[in-house]
């Protein structure tokens, strides 16, 4: 049989992407068959410092007793860094004062196949069932695919942290055990003190771990692994302090922008409007008039300046005046909202979910149907994308703060024409990022500059370049359709949803290499089930479907927090409300009556219901619910809403949240907290309008942004749960906003279609 020519984008360099990973039956076989051939065995890659014994990927311990937990995702504020040591620590019997974090290398040991499960599933990977999801297991393991998002780190991380403390400890106590003369069995370790007898009561013999973590390191680990079974002492399940608290507070702890090295200049740069942009003309006779100036460097797609001073590069970007020449159409918003009906009227759209048969059901019948749209939303992180590089000796060293370091240092070193081997990436800890960290541009770009300059650079973007070049969260339109039944309970739904793929076109770039606008252009046909995520119905509907209508927006776009369950979250749960109006119910009843098989979710509702004082959600009361699942967290929220002076006002959000047996219980809380005000800001600002290929707004203080006195009260409950621990940081955002939306219409009688919620115009 003769071969399909290829496509291009299809394929590159290092062998597959997304959509070439599984290609059929066939190519899975010999992909499975010539992959169990290749070695599968790795190693910790750690460095040790004198007196410090690496155990294994997850844990080193020194002889004074210091405990650090190697991290292999990126902190951003979710408290990852706190999370996965209290498991190691909690296995292990640590003492919490003794234990220290360290940021993991880059290593197929820390690849999140979970995640690359999510990112990388395709039709063929479903159909080849237990082998498609081992081929692309693999992929991520022999890439070092390490990802960090989608509240994927806990699911990822907490069983491999459980491991690693377990296996310390029976080290410990076989070392101990040793000296004793005692069978290690007896042995156990509280607060850091192994003792002969501890976990029966009695008056053992007592060791501190750092005596005896060399003697540890030469012993076997048994063929079952025990966990610790005593609940003295446990730390899972305890409100521990965070660790990054104290160094955040009294401003010790070191961001993009906080590095200093000896030589250190310092550079701002620009990169033209969005789309196709090419640098075509500066004034830098102008920029070196500007006190601090040291070089301006000029590629095809940027201009940078470097200077003394990170206020003189700016200052000298500011008086040479670059020109960009954009090829095609600028984008802007009439030209977004246009793509996306005529995306309607194409032909391909595609089926994604569905169950019964809606189109006969739907045949001349009475159904309410309704129009939805959202805007892209900006991530307006506090920290603008930064990084600091060094390039000597033919070898370089990038510090930032990325969410794929694998993914980074491979860019920095094919930007180089180096090794991945000849670059060292220090991954740091983010001001936020809300899935902005994916992309690695500024690491690349500072390592360009650096070895232009031939001595450190430190790149900072300014707040105007961040926001022109961020990589929003995908706009949407949507068309629902619902038949209701003789009962009340919905016996048709039907979602027809146009937009982009946002987590496609990230993929494309920070994998591939794809410029911007060529990604946003590859995606542009591409009809995936990520970008109606959140859309397969938890409610019992006998009959529905959703369909997907791919669209190029021109507008690149990018990971962020609960992707595309931010809209698709608004339009189930929005129309789920006109549809209980329709019938005449309450709209807490409406949706328990669907959620039979759904407990956790069921449950969910009435404890915010109790909670908030529930009133049914009649006219005048400003009370709006809405209820989600996502990757194995449960949710529904409550909120009390009204329009004041032409602005909205938020008095309460109630949040109910089974998101399994949590670590540590406060962080899953602010974990929540954090997403729901995320999602009160998407429902109030975050989006701006585009107009010749630029956003029209770059000041946060323009952005329609919630301020303290904008938010009320706010309360979380955590519903008690023995299933796994689920990652909570993504599960708050997407509901606010259909719940405010619901609420604004006990008080208005108006629905609000539109995210923002008052949007303009």
């Amino acid at each position: 049989m003769g071969r399909a020519p290829r496509k291009q984008g299809q394929q590159t360099e290092k062998g597959l992407n997304r959509r070439t990973l599984l290609v059929g039956g066939g190519a899975t076989a010999g992909l499975l068959l010539a992959w169990a051939a290749w070695p599968r065995q790795y190693r910790p890659n750690l460095n040790t410092a004198p007196g410090e014994i690496a155990f294994n990927a997850f844990l080193k311990i020194d002889r004074a007793g210091q405990v650090i937990v190697i991290v292999p995702q990126t902190e951003m504020g979710q408290g990852i860094s706190t999370l996965l040591p209290q498991i190691v620590a909690d296995e292990l019997g640590a003492d919490w004062r003794t234990v220290g974090v360290q940021s993991a290398p880059v290593s197929p040991l820390y690849a999140n196949t979970l995640l690359a499960d999510e990112w990388l599933a395709n039709d063929w990977s479903r159909l080849a069932g237990d082998a498609g999801r081992w081929t692309i297991e693999q992929y991520a393991i022999r890439g070092a695919l390490m990802l960090t998002g989608a509240g994927t780190s806990l699911p990822m991380f907490h069983q491999p942290c459980r491991e690693a403390g377990a296996a310390a400890r029976v080290l410990l106590c076989k070392a101990a055990a040793a000296r004793w003369d005692v069978p290690w069995e007896s042995c156990d370790i509280q607060n850091g003190i192994i003792s002969d007898g501890g976990a029966s009561g009695g008056k053992g013999r007592t060791l501190k771990i750092g005596e005896v973590v060399e003697d540890a390191a030469t012993f076997d680990l048994p063929a079952i692994l025990p966990y610790r079974q005593s609940e003295v002492d446990r730390l899972a399940g305890q409100e521990l302090p965070r660790l990054d608290t104290p160094s955040k507070i009294d401003g010790s702890h070191n961001f993009a922008a906080d590095i200093r090295l000896p030589d250190m200049v310092f550079a701002s740069i620009r990169q033209g409007p969005v789309g196709d942009a090419v640098l075509k003309s500066v004034n830098e006779g102008a920029a070196r008039s500007a006190t601090g100036f040291l070089k301006l460097i000029r590629q095809e797609r940027w201009v940078a300046v470097v200077a003394s001073n990170w206020w003189a590069a700016n200052r000298a970007l500011d008086l040479c005046d670059p020109v960009f020449e954009l090829s095609g159409r600028p984008v802007d918003s009439a030209g977004m909202e246009a793509a996306l009906e005529q995306a309607f009227a194409g032909s391909s759209g595609e089926r994604l979910f569905a169950q019964g048969d809606l189109k006969s059901l739907l045949e001349d019948a009475t159904i309410l149907a309704s129009e939805y749209k959202v805007r892209p939303g900006l991530h307006l992180a506090l920290e603008p994308m930064a990084a600091t590089a060094r390039i000597a000796d033919g070898a370089a060293e990038v510090w930032m703060a990325t969410q794929a370091p694998s993914l980074a240092r491979k860019a920095v070193a094919r930007a180089l024409g180096l090794s991945v081997g000849a670059v060292t990436l220090y991954p740091l800890h983010a001001g936020g990022g809300y899935g902005r960290h994916m992309e690695h541009e500024a690491g690349v770009q500072a390592a360009l500059l650096s070895r232009e300059m031939g001595r450190p650079v430190q790149l900072l973007w300014s707040r105007l370049e961040d926001v022109i070049q961020d990589r929003p969260s995908a706009p949407a339109h949507a068309r629902m359709a619902g038949k209701l039944g003789r009962s009340g309970a919905i016996e048709g739904w039907s979602a027809k949803v146009a937009a982009p793929c946002a987590m496609t076109q990230t993929w494309a770039r920070i994998a591939h290499g794809r410029l911007p606008h060529e990604a946003s252009a590859e995606s542009a046909h591409v009809s995936t089930r990520l970008a109606v995520a959140g859309m397969d119905l938890p409610y019992a509907v006998p009959n529905w479907a959703v369909d997907h209508f791919p669209a190029d927006t021109g507008l690149p776009l990018g990971f962020a927090r609960g992707n595309a369950h931010l809209h698709g979250a608004f339009f189930t749960e929005s129309f789920i409300d006109e549809l209980a109006h329709q019938a005449q119910m309450e709209a807490m009843s409406f949706r328990i009556q669907m959620l039979g098989g759904n407990p956790r979710l069921a449950h969910c509702l009435t404890t915010v219901g109790a909670m908030g004082g529930w009133q049914g959600g009649i006219a005048g009361s400003g009370q709006g619910l809405a209820a989600h699942m996502m990757n194995g967290a449960y949710a529904a929220v409550m909120v009390e809403a009204g329009i004041s002076e032409g602005k909205l006002q938020v008095g309460r959000i109630i949040a109910a949240v089974d998101g399994g047996d949590q670590v540590n219980p406060d962080i899953a809380r602010q974990q929540i907290e954090s997403g729901l005000i995320h999602g009160l800001a998407l429902a109030m600002g975050t989006s701006v309008p585009y107009a010749g290929g630029m956003p029209t707004r770059a000041i946060l203080g323009r952005m329609g942004l919630p301020r303290l006195g904008d938010v009320g009260e706010v309360t979380v409950e955590l519903i008690r749960s023995t299933a796994a621990p689920a990652g909570l940081t993504d599960v708050g955002a997407p509901l606010v906003a259909p719940a405010i939306a619901n609420a604004l219409f006990t008080t208005t009688g108006q629905r609000h279609r539109n995210l923002p919620l008052l949007v303009e115009g």
